[in-house]
């Protein structure tokens, strides 16, 4: 029997939008909450499995959709005006304060993947995190992939992101494996950021007036796979390069030597792969 219940609840936003959201508790004594930062169109459902093994180990835990994705999604997709920007902006740090509110007086945790990782510098609580353990978080910069998965990564950015947009007013990335399918805003900010330098830094002074990327130094461990095409060591050091006084551990993981088959960009969180839970559990117990 499981010793801790979940709850599903609605966050309400700065601006009013309301997010829906899951909150693993724990029936033992708290050891400290967590945020899990969704990857880019990934329903919270996804990390459930994590969220439990978490919660039974005495965190506390929240998941959640970001707007436009599962079940933050109001109305038509194609009608979303969502973007990455305010998924750092507004949807994670009212999360954060959220998991506040339902675990006060504790230590307060992000576990990011991929976008859960990248978008941390953009909210302005996020000082408010004991640590910071981000799997897969890089800046996907096209140019530094290998040349095989480079042109399927430019298909997908530079050519199928731009004709789903201009056919469907979103982008069908389900068509493509991709998740769910994304709003227009979002998919044109993910095709922009990874055509650049350092992700989201190619929206400073632009739309991005005002972040923490200069300013964390936050304990923080950048976890990525061998066989992750996306999420290769240079793409995690162009990464971490926006945040200029982050105090950084990272650590390469390879199938092999868990007996996996693969780890890849998602398969972290699978339930499968759960021998690699103990490098989380063991950074959590640090901080």
């Amino acid at each position: 029997m499981a010793n801790f219940y979940s709850t599903e609840v609605e966050i309400i936003c700065v601006d009013q939008y309301a997010i829906a959201a899951t909150i693993y508790t724990p029936q033992e004594a708290l050891k400290g909450a967590i945020l899990i930062g969704p990857a880019t169109g990934i329903q919270r459902q996804f990390y459930a499995s994590f969220a439990a093994f978490l919660a039974e180990k005495g965190y506390g835990v929240i998941t959640f959709d970001n707007r436009g994705i599962g079940g933050s999604l109001i109305g038509n997709v194609s009608e979303s005006d969502a973007s990455l920007q305010c998924w750092g902006e507004k949807d994670m740090p009212a999360v954060l304060e959220q998991l506040k509110t339902t675990f006060p007086n504790t230590k307060y945790h992000l576990i990011g993947h991929s976008a859960g990782g990248q978008l941390v510098g953009l909210m302005h609580n996020a000082k408010d995190f004991t640590s910071i353990f981000n799997f897969a978080s890089s800046s996907g910069q096209l140019k530094n992939m290998n040349r095989t998965y480079a042109i399927k990564a430019h298909f997908f950015m530079n050519f199928f992101i731009p004709l789903s947009n201009t056919l469907f007013g979103h982008t069908k990335s389900q068509w493509l494996g991709m998740g769910e399918p994304l709003p227009k805003v979002v998919a044109q900010q993910w095709r922009e950021w990874c055509n650049s330098e350092g992700y989201v830094k190619a929206s400073f002074g632009k739309t991005v007036h005002t972040h923490l990327y200069d300013d964390l130094s936050t304990p923080s461990m950048w976890v990525n796979a061998a066989d992750d095409e996306i999420a290769i060591d240079e793409n995690v050091e162009d990464m971490l390069s926006v945040f200029t006084k982050i105090n950084a551990e990272t650590l390469t993981l390879s199938a092999g030597d868990y007996a996996l088959d693969e780890i890849g960009h998602m398969k972290f969180f699978s339930r499968k792969s759960q021998v690699l839970w103990i490098h989380t559990l063991n950074w959590l117990e640090k901080y």
